[in-house]
């Protein structure tokens, strides 16, 4: 019976014949797969590898170029010739300060000037009551009278003994006794005109005056007080201060000295890169509170000769001309001194400095373009320019990296670009 569904259970004759040829078939699979993977090797290494797009072969781009050096600036450092300078707070002070005080005790009449004023040299100032001072006056006057009188008589009984003795009628000591009155008297005429001296003299210092030419201050005593005085060896203590007065023109700037700082000028003297304010007076400029330009010169004309123990400071004085009187003693200001002579000096700007731990570096080019950091030595800022000294360490002839610090880095190559410095001058 035949069944369509059994026909392939049972194998014809041809079917061993038939079964190998299926191996073939794979074979020439497996060789079409190799030579295709030959093929694309052999793309990729003669003209890079081909990809499929859209069905249709893409070339694709080219690999990326590697990056160019980062662009910096660079510029050479400015050379100049300049002068250091060290700044230092001080505290002007008068040239001369005189207390008013009264030679003699009396009762205060005059007052002849207002508060505060100006004054002159001579300048009546205080009237204290000069009667009494008269009275005295008029009585040494009169006691030179009477002494020059007695002074008269014993001149005339001397000159009668004389004539006496030289007949023997006047006895030795009567003559002698005569010639003892005639220097007695003579004696009192002198003590007589020495108590008018000192009379006049009182009665002149009731007239207070002023000693200098400045600025007075306050009365200090009012009209109808009593005033104590003293002429000489009083205690100041026990005499009435009746006003001041200060000198303005000129005027002291009074400020202190680190010893650090004091070491280093002597050691800058020593050397024959400074002059010695010692020898002679050393200009200096300062200016007030309110001012950002050195509007004052003066000189430099006291250091004193010891170093304060208690504050390691010693004390320097310059002297400034005041002639519109705008200073007053008292007044704070800023002074600055030359730490050095002119010399040629090497300038860059604070952001081309590099801090590595302790040590300052500046980014520097070679000839390959190449960043070279180089160790130096930075001083003072210098004002005028606002750039930053550097002591050692940089030749004019470096090429520093005064922008794009952030993208060199030491060893590796820079795009520079030329630069100029811009000074920034500081107020």
């Amino acid at each position: 019976m035949s069944d369509g569904s059994a026909a392939p259970s049972q194998p014809s004759a041809a079917s061993p014949a038939a079964s190998p040829a299926a191996p073939p078939a794979r074979l020439g699979g497996r060789r079409t797969v190799t030579i295709v993977a030959i093929a694309i090797i052999a793309a990729a290494i003669l003209g890079g590898i081909w990809y499929w797009e859209n069905g249709q072969p893409t070339e694709p781009a080219q690999a990326a170029a590697p990056p160019a050096p980062p662009a910096v600036t660079v510029a050479t450092p400015i050379q100049k010739e300049i002068v250091e300078w060290d700044e230092f707070t001080g505290q002007f002070a008068a040239v001369d300060y005189v207390e008013i005080r009264a030679r003699v005790s009396g009762y205060l009449d005059e007052i002849h000037f207002t508060d505060g004023q100006i004054v002159n040299k001579g300048d009546l100032l205080f009237v204290i009551d000069p009667r009494p001072y008269q009275i005295a006056l008029d009585s040494a006057k009169a006691q030179l009278g009477e002494a020059s009188a007695r002074l008269d008589l014993a001149t005339r009984q001397l000159a009668r003994a004389a004539s006496l003795r030289k007949s023997d009628y006047v006895a030795a000591s009567t003559y002698d006794e005569r010639a003892q009155d005639v220097a007695s008297a003579t004696a009192a005429v002198e003590t007589a005109k020495a108590a008018i001296n000192s009379a006049e003299l009182d009665l002149e210092f009731t007239h207070v005056t002023a000693p200098l030419t400045g600025r007075v201050g306050r009365h200090e005593v009012s009209l109808g007080n009593l005033i104590s005085g003293g002429a000489t060896g009083g205690s100041i203590g026990n005499t009435t201060l009746l006003t001041t007065i200060v000198s303005l023109d000129p005027i002291y700037l009074n400020f202190d000295v680190s010893e650090s700082d004091l070491l280093s000028y002597q050691r800058a003297v020593a050397s024959g890169r400074l002059k010695s304010p010692r020898d002679q007076p050393i200009g200096v400029f300062a200016h007030l509170p309110d001012e950002q330009k050195w509007s004052l010169e003066g000189r430099l004309d006291f250091i004193s000769n010891q170093v304060d123990r208690s504050t390691g400071t010693i004390r320097a004085r310059a002297t400034f001309p005041n002639p519109g009187y705008l200073i007053t003693p008292g007044q704070f200001g800023r002074v600055r001194i030359p730490a050095s002579e002119p010399y040629q000096a090497i300038l860059i700007p604070d952001d081309a400095l590099v801090t590595d731990q302790s040590r300052k570096l500046v980014l520097t080019i070679g000839p390959d373009n190449t960043v070279v950091p180089k160790v130096v030595r930075p001083g003072p800022k210098y004002d005028p320019l606002g750039l930053r000294i550097v002591r050692e360490g940089l030749t004019p002839a470096d090429k520093i990296i005064i922008n794009g610090l952030l993208r060199a880095r030491p060893g590796a190559k820079v795009t520079p670009t030329p630069g100029t410095i811009q000074p920034e001058p500081q107020s």
